[in-house]
């Protein structure tokens, strides 16, 4: 994986001119940055809820995303290019040798466009926000819903993501989880399921469980002039398919992470207006206790890359607490 990543960052073995290449990289996968163009490689990795390891789903799961995304962006998903190796050098240009992965291109968006860096900046308005809520209830309204899809909405269904999520950030209570927050969590959740039945089964009868987007925090959405939305879950669908609250409800927890609860509000607010939504503040809050657990979960599995540097490690350990610890804030 290595050797493909720093051949991938040689401009000579791209299919488009450029001047610079950078990579970034997560627990999943890699992105080489060119000057208008990004390619994404998928990691061969399992973690049980993410299965890229082999060649053919990783092909799969490319095709996947370009069409998933294509819901919500316009022009940036361009479509899936094989990665080669001629025995010597990994190229995307075109040419002979053996098919070792596959990346996802996409058209460059500019990083200070991205909802993360206009707030960051103090540029973010109640116009974006409510552009944001009008386009994602617009978008809850029309994704596809099935009996198949409903069952993902049920208490018991929901509650496989959230065993896992216990499950799977056990080994890091006393690293990026205190252990007072973890069975806090974990009984708050348990309590959740027991005490509303009821309110899952009527956000089923009321139409609400949708194929949802599933990762819709501020570095996925892009303040360009046609507002587009990026990256949604395309490896899982019992992440995606979900009450169109939990899709919401990740942007709302990701504002108040960053320091932006008055735009949170406001983004609540300004959803269940366009949505028709009411009385669903309880559930609201459930949807934004997983979220802030989930983040700290992925952020959580780096801990455990060895090549990491460690002051990187460090950081990686602040920014899951930190998750972790919003998380708690919610239920105490």
């Amino acid at each position: 994986m290595n050797s493909i990543i720093d051949d991938l960052q040689n401009p000579a073995s791209l299919p488009d001119v450029t001047t610079m290449t950078s990579v970034v990289q997560t627990h999943s996968s890699f992105v080489i940055i060119a000057d208008e163009f990004v390619y994404k490689v998928k990691k061969p990795v399992n973690f049980g809820f993410l299965d890229f390891s082999t060649l053919e789903k990783r092909q799969f799961y490319c095709n996947r995303e370009v069409e998933l995304n294509k819901r919500l962006s316009k022009g940036i998903y361009l479509g899936v290019l094989p990665v080669l190796f001629d025995g010597h050098t990994h190229t995307l240009r075109s040419g002979k040798g053996q098919v070792v992965d596959y990346a996802v291109k996409m058209r460059r968006i500019p990083d200070e466009r991205l909802m993360k860096s206009v707030f960051k900046n103090g540029q973010l308005t109640n116009g974006h926000i409510e552009n944001i809520a009008k386009v994602l209830a617009g978008f809850h309204k029309k994704a596809e819903t099935s009996p198949e899809i409903d069952r993902f909405g049920e208490a018991d269904s929901f509650r496989v993501n959230t065993d896992e999520n216990f499950d799977q950030v056990k080994k890091y209570i006393g690293i990026t989880i205190k252990k007072i927050e973890f069975d806090a969590i974990s009984k708050w959740t348990a309590d959740f399921y027991k005490e509303n039945q009821s309110l899952f089964a009527k956000r089923i009868a009321d139409g609400r469980i949708r194929d949802c987007h599933g990762d819709l925090h501020m570095e996925h959405i892009c303040l360009t002039e046609d507002l587009s939305i990026i990256d949604c879950i395309e490896f899982n669908e019992r992440f995606r398919y979900s009450d169109t609250v939990a899709d919401i409800s990740f942007l709302l927890m990701d504002l108040e992470y960053h320091g932006g609860g008055r735009f949170s509000e406001f983004l609540w607010e300004s959803y269940k207006r366009f949505a028709g939504e009411s009385d669903i503040e309880s559930l609201m809050t459930f949807y934004k206790v997983y979220r802030a657990f989930v983040r700290g979960k992925v952020n959580s599995f780096q801990v455990d890359d060895q090549t990491m540097d460690p002051q990187k490690k460090k950081e990686i350990i602040q920014t899951a607490g930190k998750y972790f610890g919003l998380a708690y804030s919610y239920i105490i």
